[in-house]
């Protein structure tokens, strides 16, 4: 049977179930699941609370690569680099743009200042980190970002790569991010990380979603 949307839920249901679709879209194939959620619910007013509420934690989930002003590096759309009001900021341009999530656009670049007290240490991870990241992720980005707070610095770095085949039935994604807290007078560090890899093979013979 068929799945309907549009009759014998509520309109909270409605847009619990079409959010949970769309956070769980594969990489480069939101718009097939945007499309979908069109047919099956036919509801504007409902569908635009959906949008509005998630397609932020959909992309700073995804760590969602975009161009800037420098456009040699991409910047990425994270938690780590959100200053609010769909704000965010690059360390490495020293600047803060405004990012639209439905349209995937970049606009209205500010200067950004970085802390003094971290960005020594925020710099010379990222150059490893980004030393790493062309030894193993040639089309990959990654960004550094710092925290300062009690005394404690805590660097994250995030790493994401790509590869879309869509003529070849398939899709794949990479991400990682790496936590460091230490304080500046210590010589130890306390180190966390996640990696996260999606792969989507959608050939006639069958539909695997790996996660």
């Amino acid at each position: 049977m068929a799945l309907n949307l549009k009759n014998h839920l509520t309109d909270q249901e409605k847009i619990r179930i079409a959010s949970n679709f769309i956070l769980q879209s594969q990489p480069k194939e939101i718009s097939e699941v945007l499309n979908d959620l069109r047919i099956l619910i036919s509801d504007d007013s409902i569908l635009k609370q959906v949008f509005s509420n998630v397609f932020s934690q959909y992309n700073k989930y995804q760590l969602t690569p975009v161009k800037t002003e420098d456009f040699k590096l991409d910047a990425l759309i994270t938690d780590y680099n959100d200053l609010g009001s769909s704000r965010f900021y690059d360390p490495r341009i020293q600047k803060s743009f405004k990012y639209d999530h439905l349209r995937n656009e970049v606009t209205d670049f500010e200067p950004w200042e970085p802390n003094p007290t971290t960005e020594i240490h925020r710099k010379a991870l990222e150059e490893a980190a980004t030393r790493y990241l062309h030894d193993h992720y040639k089309q990959g980005t990654c960004c550094v970002f710092s925290h300062h707070e009690d005394g404690r610095i805590t660097l994250t770095v995030c790493i994401e790569s790509h590869h879309f085949q869509p003529k070849d039935f398939w899709n794949g994604k990479w991400r990682s991010i790496w936590s460091i807290v230490f304080t500046p007078t210590s010589n130890v560090a306390d180190i966390e990380g996640i990696i996260q890899v999606q792969v989507h093979y959608f050939e006639d013979d069958g539909n695997v979603h790996l996660v």
